[in-house]
């Protein structure tokens, strides 16, 4: 049954996406907080069910103890893991849901893309560099050495698929690549859904990742990257692409049912629940046997995120949660960027392997990554404006023959436009040369604020023409 959509359930799927978004990044940085601070006492092992519920008791000590409880509590933070397919799962999805039509332009897609990707990465690259060196030296503890900051700064020239180069300033920086890489092949799988069809593709899809995932176990030498074993490969044939196509193309056709009014998204809640369930709960068990490891990873984001869609949805049903979400979802991003600087930093430093500190650390270091994400995307404009400032004054002054045209019009604030297929507004005007011929703009929509040229600007409104 299709049903059609009005703005009000628009505000709601965003809002239950936004929260389930930030959810996600902080259940990571639990999960790293919580390997740093047991010193990876525990990681799952393909040794069967039981001896990895012994390991997991065994963790917990005694519950006669706060201690005790307190280990007990902190059992569901080691599977934080889980939540990184998660976010493939929701970057397909969003990007689906984003492209609403069956044609699109693939370059504008990938710089418009690939810009909200790099420019907040390169924003911590940069101001964590002499804050990181500060306190290294302040404490005589560790300082990431400059040529992985230079790797860092011209990312993603110097890299490779696991992004060796970038761990030693953070080891979830792996990640980057992985989703860069998915932005690159996601306008040919936009068009594979319309030309094969969503089912056509997803099936294919499914068949690549499982004879890769098996490949990558018993031929590559590999296992998945949350599982600390000597293996020839260790985890680098999982941080391919292929071992987690299939999980990305899910997001994309759940999106693109539901922009018809279809789909899982529709299921009633009970029903999303006891599927999510029995979904995570086989997935689960699957990651204790070597042999599991090929479908683990596909049935664990499946069944998490349809629970978690579920609960964040009754959550952001009340207005003031609704808020909050759309507030804190909007630094999920940044603060996956940022995350293991505090908690890495925090724990070394401040906790020292003490459980009264660490408990009281736990949301001091959320709220402080949090703060922490929202000043990377306060300054990432900035660093734009100047870099773009920077870069026009340079190629006037070094050009042998400097054209410059009188622009089509001459913007004013509160002028309407066109920018990447998108309406914005003009909020503020600056004129970076001399003979007033260059414009640099400050245009906002609902999501998002950026300097731009004049020249890459269409006027959607009238205005007065330059003379």
């Amino acid at each position: 049954m299709k049903r059609r959509f009005n703005r009000s359930a628009a505000v709601q799927r965003l809002a239950w996406l936004d929260g389930l978004r930030i959810f996600a990044a902080v259940m990571i940085l639990l999960y790293h907080a919580q390997l740093l601070f047991t010193q990876y006492r525990y990681t799952p092992q393909p040794t069967g069910l039981i001896h990895n519920l012994q390991q997991l008791i065994a963790e917990t000590n005694s519950l006669a103890t706060p201690s005790g409880w307190m280990q007990l509590l902190g059992i569901p933070t080691l599977f934080g893991f889980q939540f990184v397919d998660v976010f493939i799962l929701l970057s397909g999805f969003s990007l689906m849901l984003a492209a609403r039509h069956r044609s699109f332009d693939w370059l504008g897609f990938w710089q418009k893309r690939l810009s909200r990707l790099l420019w907040p990465f390169w924003t911590v690259a940069l101001l964590s560099c002499p804050v990181l060196w500060m306190i290294g030296a302040a404490t005589e503890s560790y300082i990431p050495p400059v040529w992985n900051y230079f790797a860092a700064f011209t990312f993603p020239l110097l890299i490779d698929h696991r992004a060796s180069l970038l761990l030693p300033i953070s080891g979830p920086w792996w990640f980057i690549p992985l989703i860069l890489s998915f932005t690159l092949c996601f306008p040919v799988l936009h068009r594979l859904v319309y030309r094969w069809g969503s089912r056509n593709l997803l099936l294919v899809s499914l068949v690549i990742t499982l004879v890769y995932r098996a490949l990558a176990i018993y031929t590559f030498g590999g296992q998945p990257t949350y599982t600390i074993l000597a293996t020839p490969n260790g985890p680098l044939p999982f941080y391919v692409l292929l071992a987690k196509l299939s999980t990305f193309v899910i997001g994309m056709v759940v999106a693109q049912a539901y922009k018809h009014g279809r789909g899982v998204l529709f299921w009633p809640q009970f029903k999303a629940l006891r599927v999510g369930l029995g979904l995570y709960t086989i997935g689960f068990v699957c990651q204790f046997y070597q042999l599991g490891w090929i479908v683990c990873d596909l049935l664990v984001p499946l069944g998490l995120t349809l629970v978690c869609v579920v609960i964040c949805r009754w959550l952001t049903a009340v207005r003031f949660s609704r808020y909050l979400a759309l507030r804190l979802g909007q630094y999920s991003y940044s603060f996956f960027l940022v995350h293991n600087f505090v908690v890495d930093r925090t724990l070394g430093l401040v906790v020292k392997g003490d459980e009264v500190r660490y408990a009281i650390a736990l949301p001091l270091m959320i709220l402080g990554t949090l703060i922490l994400a929202a000043i990377t995307d306060a300054v990432t404009p900035l660093l734009q404006r100047a870099l773009a400032r920077l870069w026009q004054d340079i190629d006037y002054l070094l050009a042998r023959k400097p054209a410059v045209t009188a622009p089509r019009w001459v913007p004013s604030v509160g002028d309407t436009v066109g920018y990447l297929d998108q309406q914005w507004t003009v909020q503020a005007i600056e004129v970076l040369l001399d003979d007033g011929n260059y414009y640099l703009c400050k245009i906002a929509n609902a999501q998002q604020t950026r300097w731009v040229s004049q020249e890459q600007l269409q006027l959607m409104a009238p205005t007065v023409l330059a003379g």
